[in-house]
């Protein structure tokens, strides 16, 4: 029971990440173009650590039925 529910808490903190990952993306496609250089590739190495640690969260556990 206390692993179920670990791993629901888990599951959710993985999809907020993602949203705040997809959050931080959307505002920043638009701000590209008149950044100075090197701020791209900072916020993609930003964005590719949180879904890395996203992914870390849920990895090599079984799903949650009816979950995800």
């Amino acid at each position: 029971m206390r692993q179920a529910m670990d791993l629901v808490l888990w599951e959710r903190f993985q999809r907020e990440l993602r949203t705040i990952a997809a959050s931080i993306r959307s505002d920043a496609e638009g701000r590209y173009a008149g950044a100075e250089p090197g701020w791209q590739a900072r916020v993609e190495w930003t964005l590719l650590c949180i879904e890395n640690i996203a992914s870390q969260l849920t990895e090599g556990r079984p799903k949650q039925a009816g979950g995800g």
